[in-house]
Order: structure tokens, then sequence, then C-alpha cells
């Protein structure tokens, strides 16, 4: 399928603006740049590493390669730092007009005994994949694993909203890696400006800043990763900016389950429905839904340089996840050709005959720790536990008016006894009982008071049953 259902196709065709190189090699030990001398070698590099007393290692995305014969000293070291500008409270430096970055590895006493040199690669053309995105207006996060080029597609989007849609950027640029070291930006964003961050811990109070101060229309910043910072995007967000961003995390679900960033995206409360709710759900009284609106409605996850997932509707994706059910997004691919090729959503499955239930095993209970058998005036209760200890559960049926056992699967269980927190973190399980018929008790905490009772409850039930 072609990209927005148009006749001719989107072609995308990556070309390396400057990755200046050999403004990076110049600063490392002689052994170093001997050996990444030749094209070949320099090709598709990503980082050299410099480690006390090892030899010098060159990584590239599928292989490593050892440079040289002879080890990292110290003085090799002190070479390399004073030709570099000053280490923020990040322990990053670069160097200036260029978008490279080392990253300094130090002992107990602050001395630097390793250098992480990554190279910095400004490239057009990786924002085609999502312009459409950028036209809409709304914010939008990437996520991704390190390395996968979400700092690249960063950088160029500032690029096309400052230069080519004539928006007022401003990047927020707490490492320097977005807009390179120095004062002056380096030409790979644009017309974008640029805010640099004295300590990383300060990075919430920038975004904030550049808001009150220097009226944006889009606020761009790399690596949201604390409570401070998710709360600091959400209240931009509030006033009209629009934000696009990175944050840790490989997929959305990750974000999701994530108690520091969860609100990127809407955040998860526990809710008690009413009786006549949870029957017109088919669930139980309590479940776990989204507290707010996603202060990013659009989120893409970039699993390659080249396949990005794109959820159009973060809202709807959310309620999917937390309801058990599969995230559908749009996948968007670029072959060995360039093309563009657009995997729409795909439509919600036909109601289908219940299926068998998959067995979700428990650890190896320790030898006799399962209760008594029933007596032969009676069934036993067949309890699954999600989150709940066994020992305290055994502990609690002790006393009790009728025999409990531990059931070592879901579908050998009567009924499921689970921890709130712990039980939204299973949405499979959660699956697997509702189509099982299996009921699940919820309790607060996974106290002997609130075991006991609730076993009273479920025997009660069982009984009558």
């Amino acid at each position: 399928m072609l990209a927005n259902s148009e006749p001719a196709p989107i072609t995308i065709n990556e070309q390396r603006v400057t990755d200046d190189l050999d403004r990076l090699l110049a600063v490392l030990p002689a052994v170093v740049q001997g050996a990444l001398a030749a094209p070949a070698q320099r090709q598709g590099l990503l980082e050299v590493v410099l480690d006390l007393g090892r030899l010098p290692e060159a990584r590239y995305q599928d292989r490593a390669m050892d440079l040289g014969s002879q080890p990292i000293d110290r003085a090799d070291l002190r070479e390399v730092i004073e030709q570099l500008g000053c280490f923020g409270g990040d322990n990053r430096a670069g160097i200036e007009r260029t978008l490279h970055r080392i990253s300094a590895l130090r002992n107990r006493a602050g001395e630097v005994i390793g250098l992480t040199c990554r190279v910095g690669r400004a490239v057009f053309g990786t924002v085609a994949m999502v312009r459409d995105l950028l036209d809409s207006g709304e914010s939008l996060l990437l996520l991704g694993r390190p390395g996968v080029g979400k700092t690249t597609a960063l950088r160029e989007i500032a690029r096309v909203l400052a230069d080519e849609l004539g928006r007022r950027v401003v990047v927020i640029d707490t490492s320097n890696e977005i807009a390179g070291d120095g004062d002056i930006p380096h030409p790979a964003i644009g017309r974008a400006r640029r805010l640099q961050v004295a300590r990383p811990d300060l990075q919430h109070q920038v975004m904030i800043e550049a808001v009150e101060n220097h009226m944006p229309e889009v606020i761009v910043i790399d690596e949201i990763g604390t409570e401070q910072e998710a709360r600091a995007a959400r209240t931009i967000a509030e006033r009209g900016v629009q934000l696009v961003a990175t944050a840790h995390g490989n997929a959305l679900a990750n974000l999701l389950r994530n108690p520091t960033l969860s609100d990127l995206v809407g955040g998860i409360q526990s809710v008690t429905l009413g009786d006549e709710e949870a029957r017109r759900r088919g669930s139980q009284k309590a479940v776990l839904e989204r507290a707010a609106a996603p202060t990013f409605p659009l989120a893409v996850e970039m699993h390659s340089r080249s396949r990005w997932v794109v959820h159009g509707d973060v809202a709807a994706t959310v309620d999917r996840l937390l309801r058990g059910e599969q995230a559908q997004p749009e996948i968007r691919e670029v072959g060995p050709d360039g093309i563009l090729r657009v995997e729409p959503p795909s439509r919600p499955l036909p109601l289908r005959p219940r299926p068998q239930l998959v067995p979700v095993p428990l650890p190896p209970l320790p030898l006799g720790s399962r209760c008594a058998p029933p007596s032969p005036g009676g069934t036993a209760l067949r309890i699954y536990c999600c989150g709940i200890a066994h020992r305290l559960v055994l502990q609690a049926a002790r006393g009790q008016p009728g025999p409990v056992q531990l059931a070592e699967a879901l579908d050998q269980a009567d009924a499921v006894l689970a921890g709130r927190h712990q039980l939204g973190r299973q949405p499979e399980l959660r699956r697997q009982a509702r189509e099982g018929g299996v009921p699940i008790h919820v309790i607060k905490a996974d106290s002997l008071p609130q075991v006991q009772r609730a076993l009273e409850r479920l025997l009660r039930h069982h009984n009558r049953s």
C-alpha cells in the first residue's frame, strides 16, 4: 500500500550531510587515527572506546574491532581530554561546532579512566517517514533503544519545523547532543534556537523557562527521564505549545509500565466500577484505566532506522492495552529501494468461540506446602495467586470453614487472588480469567487479615455454587 493512498510512492533518500569524522579522529591517539584511516573502517562507525589498560575499540552496528596492539595508558587519555571542551554534570563533553559526544568513565576518586567517543551525524530524509505527523501540530513522542537514531531524527525534525514549516522552535539541549558543542548551534537544526542546560537536573526548569521567556511554538527535548520533566512536559502542552521529544523505553507498553514516565501517555489509575457497569464490561469491579489525556497524542516506536511503528491515537492505544487487548499501530518501513511502505492498523478481529485457556504456570512450591486435601464432605477451593505470597495464603487458610488448595495453573483454579498493583501488570492473565469464567478477587495489600477476609468471602461463594 502506498503512503497516504497517493498514486506515486514516497521515496526516502537519506543523504548524510556531515559527520565531521576527521574532527573527531584528530583528537584521538595516533594509533586510532591510523587504524581508522581507510574509508572502509569509517563506514558505519558508531563509537570509539578508550579504556585504561585495554586495547582501543571501534564499534559498529553489528560488530566491534580492536585498534592497534598497544593498550591505552593515562597519557593517551590526558591528551584526548586536553583537546575537548569541559565535561558537564552528566560527564559528557564535545568538540565545538560538531555533533560528536565524548562521555567519561571515572573511578571512585573522580579520575577519568575511560572515554566513549560517539560519532554524531546529521542526516537529511529521515523525517519524511513522519512528515504528516509534524503537519498536524500535535505533540510527538519518539521511543526506541539506544543507538536506533532517535537524536538524529529529533535533530532533523527541529530543522524541518523551523525552516520548512516556519515554526518558532526552541531546542532544549541538555548534553549539547542535538545542536553540538560550543555557543553556536550546528547547522543541522536550521533556524531553530537552542537553550543549553547547566546541569541535567535543571532540564525541567529550562523547559518552563523556554516557554515563559522565548515564545516558542515548538519545544524539542531529548531524553525525558524524570518525573519532574514529565510534569513540565504536561504543563507546556497545556499551554498550547507543540512538543517533540524522546523518552526511555522500547515501546509504548514499556512506557505505560514505567511509574515515572507513564503520565506522558496519560498515566494509570485504579477505578472501582459499579455493579451494573462491571456487568456491562464483563470485568471485575476494580479495573485499571487511563488517568488523563496523554501529554503526547502521537507516539512513534523506532524499531530500526528504516522501520517505525506509529500510534496515531495514543489515548486509544493506552485504553486497549489496559483492557488487555493488542495495540493496533500503523507500520511504516523503508525498503531497499528507498520506497516508503505503510501498513495501516489492523481491524478488530470478529468475535470467535471462546478459546481454550493456556495454563499460566506458577513457580514450583516447596515440598509439603500445599493445604490439606479436601475433606470427604466438601470440595476444596483452588486458589491461583497473582502477586500474593503462597505462604501467606497457606497461613490464612488455617482455621477457615472449608479446605483451600493452591492451583499451579489458571485453568485449574476456582478463583484468582491478586494484589491490585500486580494484577495491573498482567493484562494477559485478566483476559484468560475473563474468558475462562474464573473470578478475580483483588486486595489492596498482601497482609494476613486481608487475605483471611478474602478467603472467607471466596469460600462462601464457592460453597453456594
